[in-house]
């Protein structure tokens, strides 16, 4: 037998050699990351603090929002760091637990999004039934059953990747590790097997997209029948943003799956994987801060709420100094 070199570690490669570029590299990807990591604290916290949002559908934006949390975590802090160091290694363990998050956290919002939908048009196609139907029991069995397909979809997935050994090469052409990228330099029984799970999620993914429009194709004829102003603005303020979402997280996991897997680093290259992993997290607080009347209202109420704190302790302080002081 020919000797072949198992490979424990994996290369990722940068657009440039350049250390000044890659350095801006990581400053762009840590202003990025920030920015995502504040919008959806700022959403869970405004969600969680006001009781006027505590309702089914804020529940499952308010999860929705930790989920972008979790993705955009796996990927962007190790790549700043590579940036800024100039480290290009990454152990086996890593990545594998890389992709496993990354798929997780990917299936599980799909997951909520579908079940988001699905609230929408019961509470504006079945307003009287709302109540009956999306109990608090349902919103848990919803919740576990989505966080639970995510964890089956992508322990089946790692564990198809990552069976065999790697002995191709060990260069992957991106800044993370991308499913695409781990399957190109896989073993052929690997990229057979996986070739069935992908062809057979596309096809559950397509029947899930399927409900999701035929849903919103129901709640925006419902909504055009309103009489009432009112009614039907409240009801688009509530549906557009999520989807907003829904369209962005297609159109980004389209790119992922079906864009050409880069056999050489290139700025396109980096540009595309950065728009499938930064962008949505990013992005999804916004579109509900400025699409959703509700949380906009939380929004003003929870930073009206702190000044007038911040000034009674500081008048609190004052008089206790001035007593003992005095």
């Amino acid at each position: 037998m020919d000797n072949l070199t198992v490979f424990t570690e994996f290369l990722l490669m940068d657009v440039t050699g350049s250390r000044e570029l890659q350095v801006l590299q990581g400053v762009l990807f840590l202003v990025i990351y920030l920015g995502a990591l504040t919008g959806n604290l700022l959403t869970v916290t405004v969600i969680v603090m006001d009781t006027r949002l505590h309702s089914p559908m804020y529940f499952f934006i308010s999860n929705v929002a930790l989920l972008d949390l979790g993705s955009t975590s796996v990927v962007v802090p190790k790549a700043v760091v590579n940036s800024m160091t100039g480290g290009k290694i990454i152990s086996l363990t890593e990545c594998a637990a890389q992709i496993f998050l990354d798929l997780f956290f990917t299936v599980v919002e799909f997951a909520f999004l579908v079940v988001m939908s699905y609230d929408r048009y019961v509470a504006i196609c079945h307003p009287l039934h709302y109540g009956l139907i999306m109990t608090p029991n349902l919103c848990s069995q919803a919740t576990a059953g989505s966080w639970a397909s995510g964890l089956v979809y992508s322990a089946v997935h790692t564990g198809t990747l990552f069976r065999l050994p790697f002995t191709k090469t060990n260069v992957i052409q991106q800044f993370f590790c991308d499913v695409p990228q781990i399957l190109r330099i896989s073993s052929p029984d690997v990229q057979l097997f996986e070739f069935i799970l992908v062809v057979a999620s596309i096809c559950f993914v397509l029947a899930c997209a399927g409900f999701i429009f035929v849903s919103y194709i129901n709640i925006f004829s419902t909504v055009l029948e309103m009489h009432s102003l009112e009614a039907r603005n409240k009801a688009i303020s509530t549906c557009t943003p999520q989807l907003a979402i829904v369209l962005l997280f297609l159109i980004s996991g389209s790119v992922a799956v079906l864009g050409p897997t880069a056999k050489k680093p290139s700025l396109r290259n980096l540009l595309t994987a950065m728009f499938y992993t930064m962008v949505p997290p990013f992005v999804n607080p916004i579109i509900y801060c400025l699409r959703n009347r509700e949380i906009n209202a939380a929004l003003q109420r929870t930073f009206n709420r702190f000044p007038e704190g911040s000034m009674k302790i500081f008048l609190t302080k004052t008089k206790i100094s001035f007593v003992i002081g005095k």
